[in-house]
Formats: C-alpha cells, sequence, structure tokens
C-alpha cells in the first residue's frame, strides 16, 4: 500500500490514509482504498474499520492537478461515476466503517467521510463541499448524501456558499455523531470502534442491511427483510452465547459464528 497503513486493534483496524501535503483523492488513491477494504472484509481479526488522515487533515478534497487532464464531458462522468461506486462501497461494507475527521475534510474528502457508517470530528474541524467555488459540482454523491443527514436547506447552504461548518456544527446539523476536542480524537473514535467490535458481528452485519434498506425501501419491503435477518440472527451460535451470557450475569464472548 503507497497511501494507507493498517495497524489491528482488539479487532478493529486502525487505517490511516497519508498523501502529503493534503490527503487528495486521486483516481489512484480511491482504487487502493477499495483494495484495502477487500482485504480488510475477509479479515477475521477485524470487525471494525476505523479512517483517519495523516498530517493536518482528514482530506482537503479531490486531486484538483486530477482535473486539468479531463477533455471530454464523457470522461469527467466516468470519473465522478468510478468515485461514486467507491463511496458506495464504504456505504455497503460488511463491517462497520467509523471516520475520525480532524484539520478539514472538504469536497471529496467530505464525501468520502460522508459514506462512512459514523463520523467522529474534531470540535475545531471544518466540513464542507466548496466545489461551485470551482464552477463544478460534488461528483462523489455528495449532493444526495449531505441532503440526507442536514435536509435540503441547509445542503443547499453548503454547497452554495461554499463555506464550511466547524465539528460542533456538524454534529448540530446531523452531519457527525460526536465532537470532541482535536487531542482526543483519535482515544474517542477508537473507544466507540471497540465498544461496536465487542457486539457481535452477524448481528452488525444484519443491521448495516437493515439500515440501508431502512433509506432505499419501503416500510413493508424492509420489515420483511428484518424479520428474514432476525430468523437467521435467532439460531447462531452468538445468539446462544448472548443468551446465556445475559443469564449468567457475565459479558458475552462474540465468535461471529
Amino acid at each position: 500500500m503507497e497511501h494507507f497503513r493498517i495497524a489491528k486493534e482488539e479487532f478493529v483496524a486502525v487505517v490511516t490514509f497519508s498523501r502529503p501535503p493534503a490527503n487528495a483523492l486521486s483516481s489512484a488513491v480511491l482504487k487502493e482504498f477499495s483494495t484495502v477494504l477487500d482485504e480488510l472484509e475477509t479479515d477475521p481479526e477485524v470487525r471494525v474499520v476505523l479512517l483517519h488522515g495523516e498530517g493536518r487533515f482528514f482530506s482537503a478534497g479531490a486531486d484538483i492537478k486530477e482535473f486539468t487532464s479531463i477533455a471530454s464531458a464523457e470522461e469527467a462522468s466516468g470519473l465522478s461515476r468510478n468515485g461514486q461506486l467507491v463511496m458506495e462501497r464504504i456505504e455497503r461494507f460488511s463491517k462497520p466503517v467509523i471516520a475520525a475527521i480532524h484539520g478539514a475534510a472538504l469536497g471529496g474528502g467530505l464525501e468520502l467521510a460522508m459514506s462512512c457508517h459514523i463520523r467522529v470530528v474534531a470540535e475545531n474541524a471544518k466540513l464542507g463541499l466548496p466545489e461551485l467555488q470551482l464552477g463544478i459540482i460534488p461528483g462523489f454523491a455528495g449532493t444526495q448524501r449531505l441532503v440526507r443527514y442536514v435536509g435540503f436547506g441547509k445542503a443547499a447552504e453548503m454547497m452554495w456558499t461554499s463555506e464550511p461548518i466547524t465539528g460542533l456544527e456538524a454534529v448540530e446539523w446531523g452531519l457527525a455523531n460526536k465532537a470532541v476536542p482535536e487531542e482526543r480524537l483519535l482515544d474517542e473514535a477508537k473507544a466507540l470502534a471497540k465498544k461496536i467490535a465487542a457486539k457481535s458481528p452477524l448481528s452488525v452485519r444484519a443491521t448495516i442491511e437493515l439500515l440501508n434498506a431502512a433509506k432505499e425501501k419501503s416500510f413493508a419491503e424492509a420489515v420483511r427483510e428484518e424479520a428474514e435477518w432476525f430468523g437467521r440472527v435467532f439460531g447462531s451460535e452468538d445468539a446462544k452465547e448472548g443468551v446465556q451470557a445475559f443469564l449468567e450475569k457475565r459479558p458475552p464472548v462474540f465468535k461471529g459464528k
């Protein structure tokens, strides 16, 4: 891996993105991150993925230099679609992905963060979609994910003004789960990741599928899917362990079986 390092701690894969000076996202970087996900998805020692940026930023956005080589609308659309597919891969990843955001998550950097399942932010972080300032628009599904999190009016304001919001505002607006002082960011994000990693991997995967179903399907379809997943999970060894641990008043030890 050229731009990513992986360290494992108690079923948590801490993935560090390093592409100085701004951790810009290029097509090659996104392809490399997809490879990282392929590796982590099949790793039994990984139950949660924690992504953060090295240096001053989470990611300051897409690699603008790459834009200068685009010669047609078709090429631009292809670049956008390839980025969208990587973001969708993250959103549908079978294990929780947490973004720990410091410095700035702008443009493609925020789109990357929004595709993660949970966002923990530094209170002084800057989050925004400033693409209109360049005469373009967000292209990695940012226009769609942002409105899901913050609503039409706030999404329009963020894009049309190109002005970022702080980590504290991101929590207030519904864009982030938790804001903490920057010096505590990684510790807080790791603590959350480890808390999730202690749960049954089967149950966690089922809820990822069902949370996505809630966004995409009718209520009737989604609750039918919930009943099917309930049946699958109920017969697992983890379910038996969870019930037995509750009766014995001890912490459960889940094995993902």
